[in-house]
């Protein structure tokens, strides 16, 4: 129960609608029955609200279980890495173990250690102790024109190739890029978006659904710059859960 109110919780962080059973199957690696028998159990427990053919939302009470599992994650993601040298292409495993067996007392031993800190390896943000979720503005790295200068915030720890990849190249949470090519369908190369690491010489070559696992904040216009008219992002801050 809490692997799911915690999955469910982590989709809607960076996507605009609420998770389907079918998503979230996919998501938990599980067949779409023994999701839908989770859901509905989560469902008479007043955790999650679902009716059929319609998406899962978390209740009050399921929001507040699922923040504190993820602060748990997060924490220990970010102790592993920190502390103890494992790559962050290595955490989330190892956290998804220890999780569900450490107590509340090491948790927040482990958070004051490490200065209560904001974001995991990932960039993904740590729930606060109060509940409080602060979720940086950003959006995937395809949705910038070319000539754009960007700046990593978080990326999806989904695929630990890709992870490691992305560190070989020097990219991870605070690094500054530069489009070169954004995906365009109309090139051959189109699946492909192109990039450059401030300072770096060599461009990096990012499949379009690698790119869309990077999630960056724009650092400002440049000449030719097509999106000037987009809205100014504002900080979102959830609501500490009840």
């Amino acid at each position: 129960m809490e692997d799911y109110v915690k999955a469910i919780h982590a989709h809607t962080e960076w996507n605009p609608g609420p998770i389907t059973t079918t998503a979230l199957a996919a998501r938990l690696r599980v067949t779409a029955a023994s999701a839908s028998e989770m859901v509905r159990r989560l469902d008479e427990r007043g955790l999650v609200v679902h009716r059929p053919y319609r998406p899962v939302e978390l209740t009050p009470a399921g929001r507040a279980l699922a923040v504190a599992m993820i602060r748990r994650h997060r924490l220990l993601e970010t102790w592993l890495a920190s502390e103890l040298g494992y790559g962050w292409d290595e955490v989330h495993d190892e956290a998804e173990r220890l999780e569900h067996a450490v107590s509340d007392r090491l948790i927040e031993a482990i958070a004051e250690r490490l200065g209560d800190p904001e974001r995991d390896p990932h960039g993904d943000p740590i729930p606060r102790r109060d509940g409080a979720v602060v979720v940086p503005d950003a959006r995937p790295l395809a949705g910038f024109d070319a000539g754009h200068p960007v700046r990593v915030r978080r990326v999806s720890d989904a695929d630990p190739a890709l992870l490691r990849a992305l560190a070989a190249a020097r990219i991870g949470p605070d690094t500054d890029l530069t489009v070169l090519d954004p995906p365009d369908d109309r090139r051959a190369s189109g699946a492909v978006v192109r990039v450059r690491v401030v300072g770096a010489a060599d461009a990096v070559l990012l499949a379009r659904q690698d790119a869309a696992a990077v999630w960056v904040a724009d650092r400002g216009e440049h000449d030719g710059c097509t999106l000037t008219d987009r809205p100014v992002p504002r900080p979102r801050q959830d609501r500490p859960a009840r």
